[in-house]
Order: structure tokens, then sequence, then C-alpha cells
């Protein structure tokens, strides 16, 4: 703290930066001042040799090339730069008491060329198998990076160190491979301050068992008593299929069935070649199959055995249902409108008589009639 209370009393104040520099490439060194009141810059190397004394070159060294000088600036030029020339540069203003900033060169020095290699180059699915990727004589140590297709995965890095702070940096990549990683590039990818982009890669050759699919030649509908059959066999594996077999399945194979190559011909079907024939596939990794049911119809046959569509029963039931809820409701209205309504003839005229012993004399039949009493129900 007390050297910046200096530098602000004296009213000058000396600046530099550090520099990074590719070995072989040029490292530009600055040396600046803010308010110099004339005193003398010069620039020495981390020997403490004088580089430059104002625009003097004392060092004979032709690499060091003035860029720029002034009073508040002395640029200074290094080509060509090694190794040796890392270390701490220091300006210089002769003040009372002199100041110095000091500025740090860092030479960085790029990997080779990746080196890829794999313990097999041909991998069956199901397998694992181990790439290595080597970034040899950087400075500082590389990383590395994995990619397969644009899956990132992670490798085991080991750091070897050398000389003058040199690296030489291994990753090994361990993955379990599928039929689906055939022809997929697995990536290394180099980080380092000196280059960009710097990678190798590898295309995976997986094999893997076939994939067998049985496909019906003919005929397209139903297979009918009377009829011919036709079917294909296609496998495709890698290496590709060196044999493909037929067979019936816990049963023998009809006499008169004709076998070319990967084809399966019957003729004259009737419903004793009834079962399920298998189409075997095989080759270095593995085998495979797939089967095919074969059942005969009668020769009227017009169509596939019908399905019971449960959706569609479910929806007559929940129609019919419903009609019969709406029938049951105007039912229910009706009887509701029309319930429980009667009337008799007792005591007819009895609204037209003076009084009560009249109303009684005048009723139809009186209680004599009783017999003839008649009740209407709606």
């Amino acid at each position: 703290m007390g050297f910046v209370l200096l530098l602000l009393s004296q009213g000058q104040n000396l600046v530099t930066n550090n520099v990074s520099v590719v070995e072989g490439e040029t490292a530009i060194i600055s040396c600046r001042v803010k308010n110099n009141d004339d005193s003398v810059i010069q620039l020495l190397n981390p020997n403490r040799q004088t580089i430059y004394f104002r625009d003097v070159r004392p060092l004979k060294d032709s690499r060091f090339q003035l860029v720029n000088f002034s009073d508040n600036e002395l640029l200074v030029s290094l080509s060509n730069v090694s190794l040796s020339d890392e270390g701490r540069y220091v300006c210089q203003l002769y003040t009372d008491p002199p100041q110095e900033a000091y500025a740090d060169i860092t030479v960085l020095v790029p990997p080779g060329n990746p080196i890829l290699e794999s313990r097999e180059e041909i991998v069956s699915e199901g397998n694992e198998t181990e790439i290595t990727c080597t970034a040899m004589g950087s400075k500082p140590a590389s990383t590395i990076k994995w990619m397969k297709g644009d899956q990132p995965l992670q490798g085991e890095a080991t750091v070897e160190e050398l000389y003058d702070r040199m690296f030489t940096v291994t990753s090994r990549l361990r993955l379990t491979v599928s039929k689906e990683d055939d022809g997929v590039a697995v990536i290394c990818i180099i980080d380092h301050p000196a280059v960009k982009d710097f990678q190798a890669q590898k295309y995976l050759e997986v094999q893997y068992k076939p994939e067998v699919q049985i496909v019906v030649e003919f005929p397209e509908g139903l297979t009918r008593e009377g009829e011919n059959l036709e079917l294909t066999c296609k496998a495709k594996g890698k290496p590709q299929p060196h044999q493909i077999n037929w067979l019936k399945v816990d049963d023998d194979f009809p006499s008169h069935a004709v076998i070319t190559g990967s084809d399966l011909f019957i003729e004259n079907l009737n419903k004793s070649y009834n079962g399920t024939y298998r189409c075997v596939a095989s080759n270095l990794v593995g085998e495979a199959y797939d089967d095919y049911i074969l059942y005969v119809y009668d020769s009227r046959a017009d169509g596939a055995p019908q399905k019971i569509d449960h959706a569609v029963i479910g929806g007559i039931v929940a129609v019919v249902v419903f009609a019969m809820l709406c029938l049951l409701i105007v039912l229910g209205r009706y009887f509701a409108r029309h319930k429980g309504t009667y009337f008799t003839h007792e005591a007819k005229g009895a609204d037209d008589a003076a009084d009560a012993d009249t109303a009684i004399i005048n009723a139809e039949g009186g209680h004599n009639n009783s017999d003839d009493k008649k009740e209407y129900y709606i």
C-alpha cells in the first residue's frame, strides 16, 4: 500500500501486462507511464540484463525489436519465442527511488497430433471395447474430451510430466457397443489454450447377429385348401448370414415342400399342414429366427374369421339401455299426470235443493238405491 501511495505522490504510474504466447510466435512487451516527467524507461530480461534503455538496445539479441518509443511508452517485440524466453521481465522507471513493474511471459506449447488407438478393430454387439487418445508434449497439460456421435462420454485420464514443465496426457474410454453403434464416430477432442478444434475420430465397426423377418409372397389373403403358399425369409446381419434354414416347430416338414435358398414353397395346401414354420438365420455372432403360423381354411372361406368387436357390442348395449331409460321416463310422466281421480253420483241434484231435507228427497233412489251406486276411476 505504501508503494502505491508513493506512486500517487510522485504523480507517475508505471504499468505493464502479463503475456501468453505460443512457442514460435511473437510476444509484445509494453511498459507504459502515466504523467511521465521525462524519467528514463528501460526494459530488463529475467536475468536483469537491459534489453532496451530508452530506444537503444544494449542486448545483442536481434529477436528483440523496438515497436514504439515515447516519453510515455516503451513497446518491444520478441519474435520466435522459445521456452527459454519464459520468465519475468522488468519495466523500470528511473525515478528516486526507481519504480518497477513486472510482465510475466508464459510460453504455450501445443500438443502433437492426437494419437487414437483401439484395443480391437471389430467388436461384437454386447461386448466392451477400449479406445485410447494421447496428446503428447504440451504445455500446459491438455484436457481430453470424448464424444460418441453427439453424445458426450467420460474417459479416464493420466498425466505424465516430462521436462521443462511439458506434459503428455492419455485418456482411456471404455464402452459397451450395440448394433446401433455400427458406423458411429467416436471423437477425441483436445482442449488446450494454444490450439482450437484439435481432434481425431474413429468409426466403430460392430458385428451383430441377424435380424429375421418372414414375408408372405402368396397368397395375399386367406390360405385356403388346394391353394399354394410361398414364404420368403429376409435376414440381415453383420456379417451377412451365412446360413438360412426352414423347419416346422414340433412336427415333420411336409414331404413335398420345396426350399430354394431363403424361399419356402408348399403347393396344394390342406389342413394337415397347419402349424408353425420357422426360419433360422445365423452368422459368426449368433442366430435368430422368425415364425409364421399357418392355418388352412376351407376352400369356400370368403374372409378372415370374424372377431368379436367388443367396442361395437358395448355401443349397441349402451343405445338399448338409453332407449329403455327414455321409455321409462315418458311412462312415468304420463301416469303421474292421471293418478287417483274419481267421482260418484251420490246425492245427485243436491245442489238445486232449497234445504237439506229437500236435497235428501230429491236424491235419486236415496238410500234404497245404494246397490245402483257406481264409481268411475280414470
